[in-house]
């Protein structure tokens, strides 16, 4: 039987907190080990699409086309300058989907079932969700196995977090029984204050060994990158950033008991 892709949703109601850093660069930094990685852009910002390089402007059939069953899945998937990382792309007209889904049956359902036949073509699917806890995130949790969770460093960095566990909660008893919080990574630290520390330990605390070990510096290469299209691992392969979200997408490997591969391997053409 064909190995299926494990489907990573990227998730947090908060803002700002490095989601959509996130989710590029562990898919670039897994694509870069010859995982074969599907980035699901699924906030209508689309900072996920141009953050690989491609237009939010593009013509080309998008995640919204999807969602509403205009066309498959497999018929709106790009391939990115990143060997072996495809991205699956939105633009703001995405922003009207929560309202046009309303009066869908399974509406909640609808990116689980579009994901489907997509399943056997990668090892990993990345969503990246808006910042938000409507419609299109339950999609996207809906058709998730596992949830990353980033976590900034700063005052408040647990606030949120509790209705976004009784949303995984609810999701789970009632439409995605295998959905689980695959963990939480802390993101934007600054080594040289107290504060991120002290967030540090509160999450440590909080949360266990659910939080990954690698922490995700806060740096000028990460902020710079979106505005050149490209992921940190290849706008900066050197950086502390890059570096850090390898060790990152290496921690996950691990976690999701993923077999190792070595660079290149298993990339289809």
């Amino acid at each position: 039987m064909e190995p299926r892709a494990y489907v990573l949703t990227v998730a947090n109601q908060k803002g700002g907190v490095g989601k959509t850093t996130t989710a590029i660069s562990v898919a670039a930094a897994l694509a870069e080990d010859g995982f074969r990685v599907l980035l699901v852009d699924l906030d209508p910002q689309s900072n996920a699409t141009s953050g690989v390089g491609l237009s939010a402007r593009r013509p080309t059939p998008t995640v919204y086309d999807v969602l509403l069953g205009a066309v498959p899945a497999a018929d709106a998937v790009l391939a990115t300058s990143v060997p072996g990382l495809d991205v699956l792309p939105s633009t703001i007209d995405l922003a009207g989907a929560e309202i046009e889904l309303v009066s869908v049956f399974s509406r909640e359902q609808r990116l689980a079932k579009a994901l489907e036949p997509l399943r056997e073509r990668y090892d990993l699917v990345i969503v990246d969700c808006p910042p938000s806890l409507g419609l299109l995130t339950v999609n996207a949790l809906t058709a998730a196995d596992g949830v990353l969770v980033p976590i900034q460093c700063e005052y408040y960095a647990l606030e949120g977090l509790g209705a976004l566990g009784r949303n995984v909660d609810l999701i789970r008893d009632s439409l995605n029984p295998r959905l689980v919080i695959t963990g939480f990574v802390l993101t934007m630290l600054d080594g040289r204050t107290r504060l991120s520390q002290q967030v540090v330990d509160d999450v440590r605390a909080h949360f266990g060994e659910r939080v990954f070990t690698t922490r995700i510096p806060r740096t000028v290469r990460l902020a710079e990158a979106p505005g050149f299209g490209q992921p940190i691992t290849v706008f900066d392969p050197s950086s502390r950033g890059a570096l850090a979200y390898r060790r990152l997408a290496a921690e996950l490997v691990g976690r999701l008991g993923l077999p190792a591969r070595a660079a290149g391997q298993g990339v289809t053409a």
